[in-house]
């Protein structure tokens, strides 16, 4: 049994993914930890600081499958560090005097941190990989339905007309504002960590900045302009950009849920013979992806507080924020790629049932298109009249259940500035959906 769900043998998938539980393994983590040691072991050498035998030693040997894991675990738990283990278990592997010059000049948390950028960098590869995925079906989707009428909604109530495409593309939109603020944060996140002791590298003395400078451009990350050992802030945006992130599909698939409903049935998330909604009631279709992404959303923003709480960090060095990182990180980005991945997989296989769409139109037998006779009758009694008088007849409607037709044309008021013909064009939910399909194009022109 696990102990926790991203773990779980039988839950893992609902709560995580293959890449992320790889790329947060503690194989990558250790192999992480030792690309940061060769790389800096690699230009060390080229700067003359190091011997390069010693160097290319390092590299030969910087494997996780020559290390011990349990051996390493052992060493952890009894020395409470985690980096020292590991040099001692590559000065074991290494060869000659190699072992001696790893490590020259760093401190741990320069390791662990840069270590932990690389394992971030990855893991953002893969949410944007299926974030842009997700922008692609939705803008498909947005462009098929651009002029398939339906019922707009405000406060849980029919509103107005809108189309389907519309109400994607505003989806769409905030996708692509999403994939704008994770390659934004980019540049802020994905910086490496090296300062030494206490962020001064004055182990290295002249020859520190050099180092350092070398030393990211060989592993593909940002230079810091200081250290950032107790500055997590990058971390905290990373949380609350994911959150968001997740938020938005959250909010698509709780719409595709509320869309589902028997009532309305205008929206399905791909069903296939199997799939089972109850363990008593057989005929179920339960909208079971949509709701694990909505749980995951939430999940995934009880994680930013958190966050927040390691830019509260003191001194030059504070254990307790990497602790605390440790534990979150790989949670985060588990619970993010799923909810993300999942949601790309509805939208791939989404049923539109555009008979549901039109038949719910005329649910209220008119009403949903008050505003378009209110502004008519406005040309002649004006907005604040025609107003009263359209909701004093909408009123007696949605009470006694009649058609708003019938009505407008029993008050007298109307009757007389109105014809039954151009109630009818009126009361034509096709011909309202004001400026919804010029919108899609912009949204899919992008």
């Amino acid at each position: 049994m696990s102990a926790y769900v991203i773990d779980s043998v039988l839950f893992r998938d609902q709560f995580g993914t293959a890449a992320m539980r790889r790329i947060f393994s503690d194989e990558t983590t250790v192999q992480r930890w030792l690309d940061v040691e060769a790389a800096l072991a690699k230009v060390q050498a080229e700067l003359g600081i190091i011997p390069r035998a010693a160097a290319d030693e390092i590299r030969r040997k910087a494997r996780v499958e020559l290390i011990d894991l349990g051996e390493l675990k052992a060493e952890m738990d009894r020395t409470a560090h985690p980096i020292v283990p590991l040099l001692r278990a590559i000065k074991k592997v290494c060869d000659g005097d190699a072992g001696e010059y790893v490590h020259w000049g760093a401190t741990t948390q320069d390791i662990v941190d840069s270590g932990t950028v690389l394992q971030l960098r990855d893991g953002l590869d893969e949410i944007e990989r299926d974030l842009r995925g997700l922008l692609e079906n939705l803008l498909q989707l947005a462009g098929t339905y651009r002029d398939q009428v339906m019922v707009g909604r405000s406060h849980g109530q029919q509103a107005l007309p809108i189309t389907f495409g519309y109400k994607v593309a505003v989806w769409a939109e905030e996708v692509r504002r999403n994939l704008q603020r994770l390659g934004q944060m980019r540049e802020r996140v994905l910086v490496g960590q090296f300062a030494g002791a206490v962020g001064t590298l004055s182990a290295l003395a002249d020859s520190g900045l050099a180092v350092q400078e070398a030393l990211f451009r060989e592993l593909g990350l940002g230079c810091p302009t200081i250290a950032w050992h107790v500055s997590r802030d990058g971390l905290a945006e990373l949380a609350g950009v994911l959150a968001i992130c997740t938020g938005t599909v959250g909010k698509i698939a709780h719409e595709i849920y509320a869309l589902q409903k028997t009532e309305i049935g205008e929206l399905e998330e791909p069903f296939s013979l199997g799939k089972v909604g109850s363990s008593t009631m057989p005929h179920k279709r339960n909208p079971a992806a949509c709701e694990t992404v909505v749980a995951l959303a939430r999940a995934v923003r009880s994680i930013v507080p958190l966050a927040l709480e390691g830019v509260l960090a003191e001194h030059e060095r504070d254990k307790v924020v990497l602790q605390t990182e440790r534990e979150y990180l790989a949670r985060l980005f588990g619970l993010s790629h799923a909810a993300i991945a999942k949601t790309r997989a509805v939208t791939a296989g989404l049923t539109v049932r555009t008979g549901h769409m039109e038949a719910n139109l005329y649910l209220q037998r008119g009403l949903l298109l008050s505003e378009a006779v209110m502004m008519r009758l406005s040309d002649a009694l004006g907005r604040q009249e025609a107003h009263e008088v359209v909701y004093r007849i909408c009123m007696e409607v949605f009470e006694r259940e009649g058609t708003l037709k019938d009505a407008l044309l029993a008050d007298p008021t109307v009757a007389s500035r109105l014809s039954a013909g151009e109630i009818d064009a009126l009361l034509d939910p096709k011909a309202y959906t004001g400026l919804a399909g010029a919108f899609v194009d912009r949204v899919t022109a992008g």
